[in-house]
């Protein structure tokens, strides 16, 4: 036998075409004009064998790059960190693998637990009043968290940094787009949000004003300031935030955020070619009637014993579509479960070491880099793990050089900023050595001579 699984069988095939009082597979489309079927084969390789299918694909596999084998030096929105070991022990066990929407409370009161400890803890980061029960991921995040603010605010439109993730404004715009408002991106001057150009732009018109913390280029951006030009308009101010980098970083809730988003992929999800991840929302209790998808709420039952159930689940589409406050009718459960699991394993001191180990190999990176005579260190705003290194040849060119060396390089910043050609967005995580550390200065270095 070729194969583990025979979807159909010839008899299976006969069975069928008798059944319909047919002679040949040929009649099933004797509807179909002669002069628009396809004639001949198509241009697909002939089956494989299991064996040889298996064979194949694991010589593709070997051609993959992975962190387990190169030092990883690529982030810009999906980074390499430590997760614990009891992260995949708890998501594989099959109650929670194959659950679905906990609909029933009292058959999933696992799964809505866990749910409700990731809202919590994600409340706990964020020093926000109410988290829902997640996200996809980031970016469609801050496209809601703009959905809410246009919703509920008299604004015709938002404003967001361009030092906000570009992926993040792509899918902004295509939200903005089909709600009917207006997106308006202000400029970056030293790698944070132009304060000056941002006070000039908002007016009574602004739903919002969106920016990323720490930034895009790992920037640690002004909230205080921030948070004064978003608000003398009554604009909501909306804040998408690394929740790793808040073990170290004051939170938004402390500079008066009305909504935090963010990608919950820093605790314990792998980044598995970019995805799935899960993003989180949280806000104020004032928005919590308006915030997208389900909340998981704590009661008490009959006998006063603990219990979980969906709150607020009126508000979602496939029950009241007229009501509902967007079209999430689901969420990232499983990644969620993980999320809560490396987050419940470290603990509030494991958070805060982490997010330290980051800043000091980040620091150390950068003293390093700094002594290069080729590369320049671009802006000099604080940073957490990641900044802007200027290098001698295009990025696309330095990174072939660096893989050479089983290196991962950083991103190309120049792919969505134009000014920024040749300039290189590099991530230094707890993950990497003092040696890796050392490996890509020296690379680096060498690229310059060679040039």
């Amino acid at each position: 036998m070729n194969y583990r699984y025979l979807p159909m069988t010839t008899e299976d095939k006969q069975e069928m075409l008798s059944f319909l009082g047919l002679s040949s597979v040929e009649e099933l489309f004797a509807d179909i004009p002669e002069a628009i079927r396809f004639q001949g084969s198509l241009q697909i390789p002939i089956a494989l064998s299991e064996p040889e299918t298996v064979r194949h694909f694991t010589k593709l596999a070997r051609q993959n790059v992975d962190s387990s084998e190169y030092a990883y030096f690529l982030g810009a929105g999906i980074y390499d960190h430590y997760i614990p070991s009891t992260v995949n022990h708890v998501i594989s066990r099959s109650e929670f693998y194959t659950a679905y929407t906990p609909y029933q409370p009292e058959i999933s009161q696992g799964e809505l637990q866990a749910i409700f400890e990731f809202q919590t803890m994600i409340c706990e980061l964020t020093g926000m009043e109410v988290a829902n029960s997640s996200m996809y991921d980031g970016p469609t995040a801050l496209a809601e968290a703009a959905n809410l603010a246009v919703g509920g605010v008299a604004g015709k439109n938002v404003i967001v940094s361009k030092a906000v993730h570009p992926e993040a404004r792509e899918i902004l715009g295509v939200n903005a787009k089909a709600q009917g408002y207006e997106v308006i991106e202000i400029g970056c001057k030293g790698g944070v949000t132009d304060l000056e150009a941002l006070e000039q732009a908002v007016n009574e018109q602004t739903a919002a004003v969106m920016v990323q913390y720490p930034n895009f280029f790992g920037a640690v951006e002004d909230l205080a300031s921030l948070e004064k030009i978003a608000h003398q308009h009554k604009s909501l101010f909306v804040v998408s935030a690394n929740p790793l980098a808040l073990g170290v970083l004051q939170p938004p809730g402390a500079y008066n955020a009305d909504i935090v988003v963010g990608e919950a992929q820093p605790f314990g999800i792998p980044m598995q070619l970019g995805g799935p991840s899960c993003g989180y929302f949280a806000v104020k209790e004032k928005l919590m009637r308006k915030i997208p998808g389900r909340i998981v709420g704590q009661t008490v039952d009959q006998e006063g014993r603990r219990g979980f159930v969906l709150t607020l689940q009126a508000r979602e589409q496939h029950i009241r579509r007229e009501k509902a406050t967007s079209n999430i009718c689901s969420n990232q459960a499983l990644n969620a479960l993980a999320a809560s699991v490396a987050m419940t394993a470290l603990g509030k001191r494991g958070v805060q070491e982490m997010a330290r180990l980051n800043v000091q190999k980040t620091q150390y990176a950068l003293r390093e880099l700094a002594k290069l005579d080729n590369c320049q260190l671009v802006y000099h705003s604080p940073v957490f793990n990641e900044f802007v290194l200027k290098v001698p040849k295009s990025v696309g060119e330095v990174n072939r050089e660096l893989l050479r060396k089983k290196i991962v390089g950083g991103y190309d910043l120049g792919r969505d900023y134009p000014e920024l050609a040749n300039h290189m967005l590099l991530a230094v995580t707890e993950a990497r050595t003092k040696e890796e550390i050392d490996a890509l200065v020296q690379g680096l270095g060498e690229i310059g001579r060679a040039n």
